[in-house]
């Protein structure tokens, strides 16, 4: 175990951020392990480490296809149309 990380009852394992910063690698081997690291900055928790739970990975994006495709459709003048507009009134 790291020497810098200490046992705090109703925190668990605890580590100041110097050292947090300093020992990340192994701090990641510890939470990997199923620990729990709080980190602290002068005595005050400020972020936990825990460990991914099976199944929780991360989202995956799927793009915004079906949001799109959602949305209601806006009747009106086509970008083209609203381009070649613009550009016209400014004498292009």
């Amino acid at each position: 175990m790291l020497k810098e990380v200490a046992a705090m009852p109703g925190l668990g394992l605890v580590i100041p951020l110097r050292a947090a910063k300093a020992k990340l690698s192994a701090l990641l081997e510890l939470v990997g392990q199923g620990q729990q690291v709080t980190i602290t900055t002068d005595g005050v928790p400020k972020a936990v480490l825990s460990p991914v739970r099976a199944g929780q990975g991360r989202k995956r994006f799927t793009g915004m296809g079906e949001f799109l495709l959602s949305q209601p459709v806006h009747g009106g003048p086509s970008a083209e149309d609203l381009v070649r507009e613009d550009r016209d009134s400014r004498g292009w």
